[in-house]
C-alpha cells in the first residue's frame, strides 16, 4: 500500500496557526490605523467642527453668519496644529453628539458638560473649562432660588436649553416647576424679558454674556455653587490615537499659557482652568 505521510509535529502545526494569526490580527491594525479619523482627517485636508453656534461668548453666530467664540478658537488652533482647514457645522445643542457618533463631524466643541451618561457613548478629553450653573431672571427672588422653596410650583416658568445639564439641573432643582425647552439663548433672553418666563437657567459664561449684551433689560443673575460642570472636547469613541493627540494638544496649549489667553479674550478674565 501507499506510504503513509509523517503527521506534522504539533509544535510546528502551532507555531504556524500563531503565525496566521498575528499575520491577520496585524492586517487588521493596519486598516484600523488607516481608517483612523486623524488619518481622515489629513487625507481630507479638513477638521470637521460640529458645534451650536448659540451659546454666546462660547460659540456664535455673528451678524455676518461668521462662527465665532471661545470654543471655536480652541477647534481653530486644533485645524492648525493638523495642518488643515476648520469646517464648523451649526446644528441644535441636542443634535450634536449623535452627529459625531455617526461619523458626520469629527469633534465636537460646544460648552459641552462632561458627563458620566455623555461619557457612555462619546470620549472627552479635558476639562478645559470648569463652570456652573446661574439664573438669569428680573426676579430677584428667583435669582436666589437656592433659599426660595415656594418657587418650586407650576406658576414657576424656566427656560433651559433643550437637551442640555441646564434643563437636567431644572427638572431637579425645580420638580414642580414649568420648564421651557428652548434651541437658542436670543429667543430666551427675549423670552424672559417679555415676562414669559420668570428666568433662565443656564451655564455661568451664557449668564455673563447675556447680562452683558442685555445692560437695560434689568436682568440679574446669581451663580450657583451646587454644580460642577466640567466643559470638554467630545470625541469618537474608540479611536485612542485622536484621543492621545487631543489630549496633548490641550496640554499644549494650557502650556503655552494660550488657553489662557483665550479666557481673557472671551470672558476678561482668566476663570479657564483643567
Amino acid at each position: 500500500g501507499k506510504k503513509k505521510e509523517p503527521n506534522m509535529p504539533r509544535f510546528i502545526h502551532f507555531s504556524l496557526l500563531f503565525l496566521l494569526l498575528f499575520a491577520t490580527a496585524g492586517s487588521n491594525a493596519m486598516e484600523a490605523a488607516n481608517d483612523s479619523a486623524l488619518t481622515r482627517i489629513q487625507q481630507r485636508g479638513q477638521l470637521i467642527l460640529g458645534t451650536s453656534g448659540n451659546m454666546p461668548t462660547m460659540t456664535q453666530v455673528d451678524a455676518s453668519g461668521k462662527v465665532t467664540g471661545f470654543d471655536i478658537d480652541i477647534a481653530r488652533f486644533m485645524a492648525s496644529s493638523m495642518d488643515v482647514k476648520l469646517v464648523t457645522k451649526v446644528m441644535p445643542f441636542n443634535e450634536l453628539l449623535p452627529a459625531l457618533e455617526a461619523g458626520k463631524v469629527d469633534v465636537v466643541i460646544s460648552n459641552v458638560t462632561i458627563t458620566s451618561k455623555r461619557n457612555l457613548r462619546v470620549a472627552f478629553v479635558g476639562p478645559y473649562m470648569t463652570s456652573g450653573k446661574c439664573i438669569v431672571t428680573k426676579d430677584k427672588a428667583l435669582a436666589e432660588a437656592q433659599k426660595s422653596p415656594d418657587l418650586n410650583t407650576p406658576a414657576t416658568r424656566l427656560a433651559a436649553l433643550k437637551g442640555s445639564t441646564s434643563e437636567d439641573f431644572a427638572r431637579e432643582l425645580f420638580p414642580q416647576a414649568t420648564i421651557v425647552t428652548v434651541q437658542d439663548y436670543t429667543e430666551a433672553a427675549g423670552m424672559v424679558k417679555d415676562d414669559k418666563v420668570g428666568g433662565l437657567l443656564t451655564d455661568y459664561p451664557i449668564c455673563m454674556a447675556m447680562l452683558k449684551s442685555n445692560p437695560d433689560s434689568g436682568f440679574v443673575s446669581l451663580f450657583s455653587l451646587l454644580t460642577y460642570e466640567p466643559i470638554g472636547i467630545a470625541l469618537p469613541p474608540n479611536d485612542a490615537q485622536f484621543i492621545n493627540w487631543t489630549n496633548n494638544f490641550l496640554q499644549r496649549l494650557e502650556g503655552t499659557e494660550t488657553l489662557k489667553g483665550l479666557g481673557k479674550l472671551w470672558f476678561g478674565e482668566a476663570n479657564v482652568k483643567r
